[in-house]
C-alpha cells in the first residue's frame, strides 16, 4: 500500500485499537505492517508500543531493515511520524527499564522510572490524568488541553527543553508529549482517550510540518 499510513506491527503495539482510532479520525489507508519497504513509502508513519523499553526495542530491531527504514523515511524525508506510549519512548536516547538499551536516539534523553515523591502516588501512572500542552514550545500547535488516559511506569525525561510539547501531573510533572519538526510523540493513548484522541489523530493526520 504506497502512500498509506504505516502503523507499525513489530509486536509490541495495541494495533486493531490504534487502527480503529486512526480510522475514526479519518485516516482512509493504513497499512498494518511489519515490511520495511512499506514503511519506505508511507506518508505518515505511527510507531505504537506496550510493554518494557527493552522489548519494545528488541521487538522492533529484530525486523531486518526496519530501523534503517523509519530512519530513511522519519530524519531523511521528514514524514510526518507519531510515537505512542513506548512508542514515544523509543524515540529517545536510552531507556533504563531492565538494564540501560539504547534507543533511536531522535530525541535526545533517557527513559527513567517514575520516581515516588508521596506515597499515596501510585506506580504505574494509570487512568485519566490533565495534558497541558507548552504554547510556546515546537508541535505544541498538535495538542490541545484536555484529559487523556495514561498507562506507564517509566517516563522520558528530554535534555532539551524546547522538545517538550506539553506536560501532565502525577505527584509531579512529566512529560506528555515531545515534538520537534516533523516528530510527535505522546505518552498517553490517544486511541483509548475517547473524543480528546481522535481529535489529536485527526489533527495529526492533517499535519504539515
Amino acid at each position: 500500500m504506497a502512500d498509506a499510513i504505516a502503523l507499525i506491527d513489530y509486536g509490541a503495539g495495541n494495533l486493531h485499537s490504534v487502527h480503529n482510532a486512526l480510522k475514526a479520525a479519518g485516516a482512509v489507508r493504513i497499512a498494518v505492517t511489519a515490511d520495511p519497504m512499506i514503511v519506505r513509502g508511507a506518508r505518515r508513519i505511527v510507531l505504537p508500543g506496550v510493554g518494557s523499553f527493552k522489548a519494545c526495542m528488541d521487538g522492533l530491531s529484530a525486523i531486518p531493515g526496519m530501523v534503517e527504514a523509519l530512519e530513511k523515511r522519519v530524519l531523511d524525508d521528514a514524514v510526518p511520524f507519531l510515537g505512542v506510549c513506548v512508542g514515544m519512548q523509543l524515540m529517545a536516547t536510552s531507556g533504563l527499564e531492565f538494564g540501560e538499551t539504547p534507543g533511536l536516539g531522535w530525541i535526545e534523553g533517557q527513559v527513567e522510572r517514575i520516581e515516588r515523591t508521596d506515597p499515596a502516588i501510585k506506580i504505574p501512572h494509570m487512568g485519566w490524568n490533565d495534558v497541558s500542552p507548552l504554547p510556546h514550545k515546537n508541535g505544541a500547535q498538535l495538542i490541545e488541553p484536555g484529559e487523556a488516559y495514561f498507562l506507564h511506569s517509566y517516563h522520558l525525561v528530554p535534555d532539551n527543553g524546547h522538545e517538550i510539547a506539553a506536560m501532565t501531573d502525577h505527584g509531579g510533572g512529566l512529560v506528555a508529549a515531545v515534538a520537534r519538526d516533523n516528530l510527535l510523540g505522546v505518552q498517553f493513548h490517544p486511541e483509548k482517550s475517547q473524543a480528546y484522541g481522535i481529535a489529536l489523530l485527526a489533527r495529526f493526520l492533517d499535519w504539515r510540518p
